[in-house]
């Protein structure tokens, strides 16, 4: 089969027309290395070679596109490349560490500064997530324990004296334990929450409790009156953690 044509796409693809009238798209690299503008000959054999050549290219471009979007893990340019072949999905993955473009430990560099300059969570969820993009726990660790646990400590103390500032309607005691819950949940340790959250002077607030108090009074006096109303209030603000 002679080429009769070379007609440019877009970026660096290029159609070209075969005396048959096929049309076959392949990218300038390929057109290099196979000699194509001077030879402008192809067999079925040859074809097949250059086929099979091309999808590497195209699918290390996609894999390349994606990665200038941002940083990507290797576990996430498979899922994206899953629709070519393993040969080709393994040629991209090779090339893109050899060439620098995948790298895991400036992945893990990255998100971990990352989550530290712009999120409020511990060393335990970015831990964990960075576990689900695959990466080893000796690769976590090793760059997580270069950072004092002064940060954390910080984080944490900022978390309670937000979460106390903004409490309109919990009882200290109930206040208290969401806080911790709450730590917990964004993955900071426990022993660092306690050490902290003793440190603060939860009270009851009086304007807290006086808005409960007349909740409870307005729904139990359809109920009760009297001292039997009196008793039900202060049992439900007990339950809520109101201790005055």
């Amino acid at each position: 089969m002679k080429i009769n044509n070379f007609k440019k796409k877009h970026n660096n693809l290029y159609e070209l027309t075969l005396d048959n009238n096929a049309k076959v798209s392949l990218y300038d690299e390929i057109i290099l290395k196979y000699e194509l503008l001077i030879k402008k000959e192809l067999d079925i054999k040859k074809l097949e070679e250059i086929t099979i050549e091309n999808a590497k290219l195209e699918s290390y471009y996609i894999a390349l596109k994606f990665i200038n979007a941002k940083l990507r893990t290797e576990k996430e340019i498979r899922k994206k490349l899953n629709k070519f072949n393993k040969e080709a999905i393994n040629y991209t993955i090779t090339r893109l560490k050899k060439e620098g473009y995948l790298d895991d430990l400036l992945y893990i560099k990255a998100y971990i500064n990352d989550a530290i300059n712009l999120k409020m969570i511990g060393p335990l969820n970015i831990h964990y997530e960075l576990k689900k993009l695959g990466f080893k726990d000796s690769d976590i660790n090793n760059y997580l324990d270069t950072f004092n646990n002064d940060i954390w400590l910080d984080k944490i103390n900022k978390i309670i004296k937000k979460k106390i500032n903004s409490n309109h309607n919990l009882s200290s005691m109930m206040l208290k334990q969401k806080i911790i819950k709450d730590l917990i949940t964004k993955g900071f340790s426990k022993e660092d929450i306690l050490s902290l959250i003793d440190e603060y002077d939860f009270k009851d607030d009086d304007v807290i409790y006086q808005k409960e108090y007349d909740k409870q009074k307005n729904k139990l006096s359809k109920k009760y009156n009297g001292e039997e109303l009196e008793y039900q209030i202060k049992q439900a603000l007990l339950k809520q953690g109101f201790r005055k």
